[in-house]
């Protein structure tokens, strides 16, 4: 392909690129914008809260279960080979604090929660509900965008601690039929290794994640187009960009909090 071919076809994309990143960065301050200006509709952000929260609650246990109790059992045989055995709780907890919890809870609402904003979001705006929210003088980025990213910053922690519950006591149920370890020595072993930091980074990972799906999903919602096409489009979008997303932030995190921890 010849050199003038190649800008003509690199540099519109790079442009869309740089709008939509514009675009967005935008739209993210907006929110924080309008955190400091009423109204806030608590009854909306309850109802949200109840959507992302409550209705995630079986997936997110049956999935926290069955991580605590496979990979409690993955991880048996290679401790059993070096005779350390007694460090499976430990090792089960830490790896559930500092890692599983929160990103399990976020990837599976990332899947679900995100999902569900993006097609709801996506066919209000095709159907043009949201330019009669404009035209009724209500502010639809305040009571849309801004009290489901709200909730999803709220409820992901939520379910993050609920997951890292449940994930443990899957976990325990193994070691106990095996290891005949009790309820107290277990917890006692187990938390023996976690350290402040390790529970407010897991804090810290859950918050941001949670911003991260709400935003994202309400942003390509916001700004679907095409008809009902582009709601499938923009579902599909926010799933896949809120997962990238929560990579790329767990990669710096573990970064920050490495280099905070000594390691």
């Amino acid at each position: 392909m010849p050199a003038a071919a190649s800008r003509a076809v690199i540099t519109p994309a790079v442009d869309r690129f740089a709008v939509g990143v514009y675009d967005f960065a935008s739209f993210t301050a907006r929110f924080f914008v309008e955190l400091v200006r009423p109204p806030w509709h608590p009854r909306a952000f309850v109802e949200q809260c109840m959507e992302i929260g409550v209705r995630s609650l079986p997936l997110i246990s049956l999935t926290a279960f069955v991580v605590g109790f496979v990979f409690t059992t993955q991880s048996r045989p290679s401790l059993a080979s070096f005779g350390a055995s007694s460090w499976l709780p430990s090792l089960i907890t830490i790896a559930i604090v500092r890692a599983l919890a929160p990103l399990v809870t976020a990837l599976i609402c990332s899947g679900r929660v995100g999902s569900h904003i993006g097609a709801e979001l996506g066919s209000m705006r095709v159907t043009e509900q949201i330019d009669a929210m404009e035209v009724s003088a209500i502010n639809p980025f305040k009571y849309l965008v801004f009290t489901r990213t709200l909730a999803t910053t709220f409820m992901i922690p939520t379910l993050t601690m609920f997951s890292g519950i449940v994930a443990m006591t899957g976990s325990f149920l193994n070691v106990a039929a095996h290891e005949r370890t009790s309820l107290p020595a277990y917890v006692w072993d187990g938390f023996d290794q976690i350290s402040f930091l390790d529970l407010w980074s897991l804090l810290v990972r859950a918050v941001v994640f949670g911003f991260t799906i709400g935003i994202i999903s309400c942003y390509q919602g916001y700004h679907a187009s095409g008809g009902t096409r582009g709601v499938g489009r923009a579902a599909n979008a926010a799933v896949v960009l809120s997962m990238f997303a929560i990579f790329i932030e767990e990669a710096l995190i573990v970064q920050v909090i490495g280099a905070l921890r000594g390691d």
